[in-house]
């Protein structure tokens, strides 16, 4: 018996992430937690992606793999971002012995 997922529920988990994310963003002071709202918002962009391209695929004249490639993209892009931005965080706790954001107000030399 095939299950079969509305396009809705994809949006609606996709817009759930978001929520999540932007959350972590605006309210969170430390960076790691920062850097983790930030991949969600990620994730919630490459599900729209995932959920679109399987939605249009019996479309005439539309490349399936446009949506997948388009959500593989997102995901070398956010592993390439958690990269740089934890050894950023890691020089930061070098010189401030903190992560927290409200105590990094200038910057060392």
């Amino acid at each position: 018996m095939a299950f079969h997922v509305s396009l809705e529920s994809y949006l609606i988990v996709s817009a759930a992430l978001f929520v999540c994310g932007m959350y972590a963003v605006m309210t969170r002071r430390n960076a790691v937690w920062i850097l983790m709202g930030i991949e969600l918002i990620l994730n919630s962009a490459s599900l729209n992606f995932t959920a679109f391209s399987r939605y249009i695929e019996h479309q005439p004249g539309v490349d399936p793999a446009a949506g997948m490639v388009g959500s593989i993209l997102i995901i070398i892009l956010a592993a390439a971002e958690a990269a740089v931005a934890l050894a950023i965080l890691i020089s930061i706790y070098r010189n401030f012995r903190t992560i927290e954001t409200e105590d990094m107000q200038e910057l060392k030399g």
